[in-house]
């Protein structure tokens, strides 16, 4: 029974995906179902998987960093340069979505979907199971690149750096105003997910659109700034205290405020009548 579920639930996405890409603009419906059908795939992913797929996502984001930096290396310090270098910051995110790689702020959306649609018990437990998972195996990840970046001598002085002069700014700011900074990241990332499955072949353009915007206006993002965070403690700059209390809480719980409460809640509550509507005349139960 759960083997015909699951071809079932693949089957209907697919068509779904067919719909989007057939339609020039597919409804509120069809994405969040879209959406909702991919996060309940995601829920019932094996663990290592998982585990495998985030720390992989945590090494590629370092891209975020290296990119940005090298350009800043090579440009003068004048205001224009951010603008360019700010642009560097979306190859992490172009090769870890593009890559399917798990990366925790997009799953403050896709799974959430599903827990809307089935507001129960294990699927409350399968949603805080695949965040831990995600958020772990990124971290880790961030960690070991930062670390790899600081101490294996790849990079020059110049571009060593830039590295610590752009990572500074992810402990720079008091809990409040991080706490705001994440809120309309995550937002900003959830949005990006909640409108790829409609961009079809524009979706690079997309994700270095929202990408570059979130560096451009210096927002918290908890995994692409914990490469930063990471790199100045493991130089030495900052301590584990000051990643924890300046940067990672106050930036995972805007986060998750905003690609949570901003976009999964409220766009869920555009189509919540229709879903309500479907289930009931498709007889569906959870499983």
């Amino acid at each position: 029974m759960s083997n015909r579920h699951t071809s079932d639930r693949k089957a209907r996405r697919h068509e779904l995906l067919k719909t989007v890409d057939e339609i020039a603009r597919p409804d509120a419906y069809v994405l969040h179902e879209a959406i909702r059908l991919g996060g309940d795939e995601e829920l019932r992913r094996h663990g290592g998987a998982l585990f495998l797929s985030a720390f992989a996502a945590g090494l590629s984001i370092a891209l975020s960093l290296i990119v940005p930096g090298v350009l800043k290396s090579h440009l003068p310090d004048a205001d224009w340069s951010k603008v360019i270098t700010s642009m560097g910051y979306a190859v992490g995110f172009l090769v870890v979505v593009l890559g399917r790689q798990q990366l925790f702020t997009e799953n403050t959306i896709t799974p959430v979907l599903p827990l809307l649609h089935d507001r129960s018990v294990k699927t409350t437990w399968r949603v805080l199971r695949l965040w831990t998972i995600v958020l772990c195996g990124n971290l880790l990840g961030t960690l070991a690149i930062s670390t790899l970046i600081a101490h294996a001598g790849a990079f020059e002085p110049a571009v060593q750096k830039a590295f610590a002069e752009i990572s500074h700014d992810a402990i720079a700011h008091e809990f409040a105003a991080t706490f705001v900074k994440a809120i309309f990241a995550g937002w900003m990332i959830a949005l990006m997910v909640w409108f790829l499955p409609a961009t079809g072949s524009a979706a690079p353009f997309i994700i270095m659109l929202m990408t570059w915007l979130v560096s451009l206006c210096s927002l918290a993002h908890v995994v692409a700034g914990s490469v930063e965070a990471f790199y100045l403690v493991v130089t030495g700059a900052a301590t584990m205290g000051e990643y924890v209390g300046r940067f990672f809480v106050p930036t995972l719980l805007g986060n998750l405020f905003g690609g949570v409460a901003l976009v999964a809640v409220l766009n869920y509550g555009q189509v919540a009548p229709e879903v309500e509507e479907t289930r009931e005349v498709e007889g569906e139960r959870p499983d």
